[in-house]
């Protein structure tokens, strides 16, 4: 692979300095990335992430607002020196250029039968991505790791739902998934920064527990999968890294497309640019009706931060349940809480900690506005409440460890009271509150 860079900056500069120098820095800058990864979220680089690169111009302040302004202009200005040095160091003259040419065209053409030899075929043939890394080295994984995810078949179509059970099914469903929404008081041990509307929520829910999401400070799409979709890791393999890369094949086993043939109507809410991880393709194959986006969504106010709040998603979300005509389901996402906070918090605390803590406290009272406002219907309806993943927060939290968040299932009948049943404790997988959820639905619960 080295050698195919090699040749590929040696054929378009003509200058062996310039196209070695391109090569190691390539190397170097894969290198930098994953350990940058690994130490913020607990995984090195990935095949996927390359994927994501578009992303990073469409939508920087995801991605380098977590860098300090500071850093940015600095790299721009030795990027911008590094062009122009390379610029001016570059050979015109053909017969390198030719000769790098021919270099990169053998170096993939072996490359290309290497990776289908037999030997290698039994290499990484399980999803573990730290330890082939380490064992494998970079390069070698995110080529085996791409091969294998390109030779993972689609599944077969899933089976489509007939008709709900009439009593205990719920008219309306609505499902929040919360951006880093984690429980503060377990998160950094201390029982007085419990959220009051969660600690309500686990006394009156019908089922609630852990919800064991994979990724770490990151890998939306991860628990999104889970939970919309319904197929766990072992089930997707090498998709498990990026799922939303293959969805639009898999749109049969998504929540909506299910509950389509018992006459459900599905809306998918996000604040944000639904080509964000192409979710305005991938939902609509998941069977969604309508996407409600940003322009949907009252704007945040000065002091409010960069997002739509949790607030107004709450008063939108009641607003469109309130005009339900039929069963209706509603899945939003959710994105006020999205880091990095604010380096200091109310009150002037120092840190990140005390940003988060404000946000994520905002994120417990729209909690507590959905359910009133659900009550207030006094229609049959299911409150589904999770997090996406913990938040990484340099210093305060770390990947290593646990990495579940937790999840509320809050069922109403049609007096607006609340059926809490056996209040049973269950931790589930994302795929596996999908299929909690879908059974709920269709009110095939025990009440």
């Amino acid at each position: 692979m080295t050698s195919a860079i090699f040749g590929l900056f040696l054929a378009a500069s003509g200058s062996l300095h310039v196209a070695l120098a391109l090569a190691l820095a390539v190397q170097a800058l894969l290198l930098v990335a994953s350990n940058a990864k690994y130490a913020m979220l607990g995984e090195p680089l990935l095949f996927s992430d390359l994927a994501l690169v578009g992303a990073v111009f469409r939508h920087p302040q995801f991605y380098l607002s977590a860098v300090a302004a500071w850093k940015r202009a600095v790299a721009a200005m030795l990027a911008l020196v590094l062009l122009a040095v390379l610029v001016w160091l570059s050979d015109g003259d053909p017969a390198p250029q030719l000769a790098g040419a021919a270099l990169c065209a053998a170096s993939l053409a072996a490359l290309f039968l290497s990776l289908r030899a037999p030997s290698l075929r039994r290499i990484a043939t399980e999803p573990d991505a730290e330890a082939d890394t380490r064992a494998l080295g970079l390069y070698p994984t995110l080529l085996l790791y791409w091969l294998r995810w390109r030779e993972s078949p689609d599944p077969p179509p899933a089976a489509p739902v007939k008709g709900q059970e009439p009593e205990g099914a719920p008219e309306i469903v609505v499902i929040i998934q919360c951006e880093s929404f984690a429980d503060p008081a377990e998160l950094f041990g201390d029982p007085a920064l419990a959220l009051p509307a969660l600690q309500f929520a686990r006394g009156a829910a019908w089922q609630w527990g852990d919800l064991a999401v994979s990724g770490f400070g990151a890998y939306t799409m991860r628990t999104e999968y889970g939970v919309l979709f319904g197929r766990g890791e072992p089930a997707l393999g090498f998709r498990r890294f990026d799922p939303y890369l293959t969805a639009t094949r898999e749109g049969s086993y998504a929540l909506p497309a299910r509950l389509h043939g018992a006459n459900w109507r599905s809306l998918f809410l996000h604040p944000h640019d639904m080509r964000f991880y192409g979710r305005h393709r991938i939902m609509p194959a998941g069977g969604f009706a309508e996407l409600v986006g940003e322009a949907c969504f009252a704007p945040p106010q000065p002091g409010e931060g960069r997002y739509v709040t949790d607030a107004a998603m709450a008063d939108t979300i009641l607003a469109r349940a309130a005009e339900a005509q039929q069963p209706t389901l509603l899945y939003a996402v959710t994105i006020e809480n999205h880091g990095p906070w604010a380096a200091s918090g109310a009150g002037g605390e120092p840190g990140l900690v005390p940003g988060y803590l404000r946000l994520v406290r905002n994120s417990d009272a729209m909690l507590a506005t959905l359910l009133d406002g659900l009550r207030v219907l006094r229609r049959p309806a299911l409150l589904v409440f999770f997090g996406d993943h913990r938040p990484s927060i340099p210093g305060a939290t770390a990947p290593g460890g646990e990495r579940h968040t937790p999840y509320v299932m809050l069922r109403l009948d049609e007096a607006g009271q609340i059926a809490t049943g056996a209040n049973r404790r269950a931790d589930l997988t994302p795929a596996e509150l999908h299929h909690a959820i879908l059974a709920a639905a269709l009110g095939r619960l025990d009440p």
